[in-house]
């Protein structure tokens, strides 16, 4: 069974949005930084598999639709909002589950990180490189790291809670 919290009024928003205001604000700071630093497409190496990076995403992740004609920008805008409403709901009536919680506020932090791009620069500036020898993983930032995250907690929250209930 998921763990929750003791507290009655856990279900509140409060605890989880901030979490994701966290998630948001470091986006946002490392990314005004790696602006202020780099010119666009110029790479920093700090270890044999790792780069700073300046890249413009316009599509999803892994820079899916990043060539479509410019409706990408306004779709995924929408989805993220979109997400945002589902998840706000399942905080409001999941949030004494910790862990369910948690995740769902990473993923939420991330996605609004992006919108946040988008809606300012018309894309989302990834800077993260990680590679080996000449093969790179797509650039990334520190939003969809956290939902990554977020997604790897909800999926093992969700295991545990099955095999607890068997």
């Amino acid at each position: 069974m998921a763990k929750t919290l003791s507290n009655p009024a856990s279900g509140a928003l409060a605890p989880w949005l901030g979490i994701s205001l966290v998630v948001i604000l470091f986006d946002q700071l490392s990314k005004i930084a790696i602006l202020k630093t780099f010119a666009y497409g110029a790479q920093h190496e700090l270890t044999s598999f790792f780069n700073l990076v300046l890249v413009y995403n316009r599509g999803a992740a892994f820079g899916f639709l990043s060539t479509a004609g410019g409706w990408q920008r306004w779709a995924f805008t929408a989805l993220g909002i979109g997400a945002t409403l589902v998840i706000c709901f399942l905080l409001k009536r999941h949030g004494q589950q910790r862990l369910f919680s948690l995740s769902l506020a990473m993923i939420l932090g991330g996605a609004l990180g992006n919108v946040i791009d988008r809606l300012v620069y018309g894309h989302v500036i990834d800077f993260l490189d990680f590679h080996l020898g000449a093969w790179h993983f797509p650039a990334f930032n520190l939003a969809d790291s956290a939902i990554t995250v977020g997604a790897v907690l909800l999926i093992y929250d969700e295991l545990r809670r099955v095999r607890g209930s068997r």
